[in-house]
């Protein structure tokens, strides 16, 4: 993987140097400002990246410490957005690397050592039905993005997710614009596809009646028969 540089991009506007600047300067209420105003998109970003929650929390944190630490040097050539956006891929991509030399370790320390796969987690107002459905149906779609190639789930986040334009995401990734644009619809195309598929399979248990169903409604006829 190869780290994303974080000086290119759309240049910044005056308030992105101002709030940088009273940062530099110690001003730890405009920094939690600027975390709240871009935490949602981050943190979609570093979960797109990483398929796993915890470590897209984590990876968040440390590259919002690495911002703070390191926003006296933002000279405004790109957004405080994408300058953002751009540390936190770094960090996630140094995790990945990280993690796949612990794998590479394991498997010669221990060929036979079974590596767990990263968990999936659970979701977060309707009526508990309703709700449970939609966290039902998250789940799906969250399991399907996972399962897309890592390029085309990067630009599927930030445009159809987060909805970022085409130049704000070729920006970001530092990829051309027809790039973004042949990823977002191979991936489109991709989830449409992986959806058919789970939609075909749960089709054939539509309305099941088994189990438990069918013995109630037997117990029910017999009782009434012997009556």
């Amino acid at each position: 993987m190869v780290e994303v540089a974080i000086a290119e991009g759309p240049a910044a506007n005056d308030d992105d140097r101002s709030i940088a600047g009273s940062i530099a300067a110690g001003d730890r209420l405009a920094f939690e400002h600027l975390m709240r105003r871009h935490n949602r998109r981050l943190y979609r970003l570093a979960r797109a990246t990483l398929r796993d929650r915890t470590e897209a929390e984590d990876a968040l944190q440390d590259a919002y410490i690495c911002a703070y630490r390191s926003i006296g040097q933002f000279r405004g050539d790109a957004s405080l957005a994408t300058w953002l956006s751009r540390l936190v891929l770094n960090e996630c991509l140094a995790r990945i690397r990280r993690s796949a030399r612990r794998r590479n370790l394991l498997s010669i320390v221990s060929p036979n050592t079974p590596i767990e796969s990263p968990p999936m987690f659970a979701n977060e107002v309707d009526s508990p039905d309703t709700e449970l459905g939609r966290a039902q149906m998250r789940d799906i779609l969250e399991r399907k993005v996972d399962e897309l190639p890592e390029n085309f789930r990067i630009v599927f986040v930030l445009r159809s997710v987060e909805e970022l334009s085409v130049d704000e995401t070729a920006s970001t990734l530092r990829i051309p614009e027809e790039t973004v644009r042949s990823r977002h619809f191979r991936a489109k195309n991709m989830l449409r596809e992986s959806l058919v598929r789970e939609l075909n399979l749960a089709e054939r248990d539509l309305f099941e009646f088994g189990g438990p169903h069918c013995d109630q409604v037997v117990a029910n006829v017999l009782a009434r028969i012997t009556t």
